[in-house]
């Protein structure tokens, strides 16, 4: 079987026999419901697959959709005016660019349907090719635009000036692309079809202003699986890549499909909640057959890493928690909120869905992006440890799986002692609080990824942390200037061990509490 790794072009996959997902019953669909859509979707999920195989189905071409599900839906295979635009691959932090791709492309159109004298704006001139283009076919134009917010993402935040030196390149480009979008209003008369594709869904200060909005399709149930793997998909497809896997590793096919679901799937894009696996490391794993972090290794967004250092929001006070779907859908280019920046860039997903209140619930989607999201936000966080955080994270799974609760002890004390005081030093009793929080937090989310953890509500309360291994379980109950004897205290009058009161596993309680002092573990207490 070939892998498409990187190929995103549908007639080189169908011509050159890569494996391909049949998503065409879907894009069928979709062009007969309507006419102008806006979708987001994270980076390397196939929005540039999308755009391809759109643009091959108006051009006409039959003969690659042979044996595919549309071609028994579709029965006119009618060619329109195909106008393709994709802001990929070009770096818009260079004053110009955004201008000169314009232009380039609206001249390249010009030379095939004709100029008009009367229009200098870029977005008149478009509009001029656009009504050509309609009268010299008999045909209205269909306008494909991948990745339509690159040019502002790439200099967002970063205070990078125009070529006046007057204006905020960021400001120029979301201008430049507000009067070039402009054109699908006036130009409504002469366009079949319409797609924007993006990371984000920007609306205060909105590209769109002056045109019809398009119908944002991001969250609608029907297109959920637009873009990405299902596991039926998977199931139906990859059988053969997993089961050799399996037989790589030693395991069965069932475990290893268990293994790949943890580390790849998770995305939910509607209230369906139907699981998308990351299309990029799916195909990337059975290519080389082995389970890597493929797409956060692929490059973290610069405007994201950018848009955190302005937050005062920890982590944990984002993840895991209901919201209402206007908090993180619409992104109004604020620093200070980076909560739907975060999630329409596939760090966080959706993971329930409360009809009665129309609220959801924001996680980590799998092992990958919570390993590679935490460890960046907490090598930031322990900046003096930046360099010993992974390794230590190891050392402390060892002592979780070999049951050693006097190592665990030792890691913890030596790790938070090394904390500078500078970093831990708060003077108000709230910040105190939420330093020792989130500390902890980050610990465990990190211990997640290769154990069983929950930070869950039982009958009696919250517990602070349950880490389950082969053959340990491990209740931890913190208390920040308390004591262990407190902490141990609480885990058995709230009975937080009583779920695990018939399971085989050795149970470990352990209660500690933590000094706003000397920053690190002053009592330690073990119950087995």
């Amino acid at each position: 079987m070939k892998f498409p790794i990187g190929i995103q072009s549908f007639e080189k996959m169908i011509t050159e026999g890569y494996c391909y997902v049949d998503k065409t019953d879907l894009l069928y669909q979709l062009v007969k419901e309507g006419a102008i859509y806006f979708l987001s979707r994270p980076r390397r999920f196939g929005k540039s697959l999308l755009v391809s195989t759109l643009k091959n189905y108006f051009s006409g071409k039959k003969e690659l959709f042979k044996g595919l599900a549309i071609e028994k839906l579709e029965t006119e295979w009618k060619e329109y005016p195909v106008f393709h635009i994709d802001f990929n691959g070009s770096n818009f932090t260079v004053p110009g660019t955004l201008e000169d791709i314009l232009e380039g492309t609206i001249k390249g159109w010009e030379r095939e349907y004709g100029k008009s004298q009367d229009y200098t704006d870029i977005g008149k001139r478009f509009a001029y090719v656009l009504k050509q283009a309609h009268k010299q076919s008999g045909r209205r134009c269909v306008v494909l635009i991948d990745e339509y917010d690159k040019p502002i993402l790439d200099v967002l935040d970063t205070g990078i000036k125009g070529e006046q030196e007057e204006t905020l390149l960021e400001d120029r480009n979301r201008e430049v692309l507000k009067g070039f979008y402009s054109v699908f209003k006036a130009a409504d008369d002469d366009l079949q079809f319409v797609l924007l594709t993006g990371v984000t869904k920007f609306s205060q200060v909105s590209v769109f202003n002056g045109f019809n909005q398009p119908a944002d399709i991001s969250m609608d149930i029907r297109y959920e699986a637009l873009c990405g793997i299902t596991q039926k998909e998977l199931e139906h497809y990859f059988a053969g890549p997993i089961s050799d896997m399996a037989d790589r590793e030693g395991i069965s096919k069932e475990e290893m499909t268990g293994l790949l679901k943890r580390q790849y799937d998770g995305y939910h894009f509607s209230k369906a909640m139907t699981d998308i696996y990351n299309p990029f490391s799916l195909l990337n794993a059975f290519a080389t057959r082995d389970m890597q972090d493929y797409w956060f290794r692929s490059g973290t967004p610069s405007y994201l890493i950018r848009l955190l250092a302005h937050t005062d929001e920890n982590l944990d006070e984002l993840t895991g928690k209901y919201y209402d779907p206007q908090e993180f859908v619409d992104y109004k280019a604020n620093v200070e909120k980076p909560l739907p920046m975060i999630y329409q860039s596939g760090y966080l997903t959706i993971k329930d869905y409360k009809p009665r209140r129309g609220t959801f619930l924001l996680d980590f989607p799998n092992n990958e992006v919570k390993k590679g999201f935490v460890s960046l936000v907490a090598s930031d966080y322990f900046k003096p440890q930046r360099e010993n955080v992974n390794s230590w994270i190891q050392d402390l799974i060892d002592a979780l799986e070999e049951g050693d609760t006097d190592k665990l002890h030792k890691l913890f004390t030596s790790f938070l002692a090394d904390i500078p005081y500078t970093m831990r030093r708060k003077q108000d009793e709230r910040e105190r609080e939420r330093y020792f929080h989130y500390t902890f937090y980050l610990i465990f989310r990190l211990v997640s990824v290769y154990t069983v953890y929950t930070e869950k509500e039982q009958s009696e309360g919250r517990v602070d942390c349950i880490v389950e291994t082969p053959d340990y379980v491990y209740i931890f109950e913190f208390k920040l200037d308390g004591s262990a004897d407190e902490a141990l205290r609480q885990i058995e009058e709230k009975g937080y061990a009583r779920p695990y009161a018939s399971d085989r596993r050795l149970i470990y309680k352990i209660g500690a509490s933590f000094s706003s002092q000397t920053g690190t573990i002053d009592d330690w207490k073990i119950q087995g």
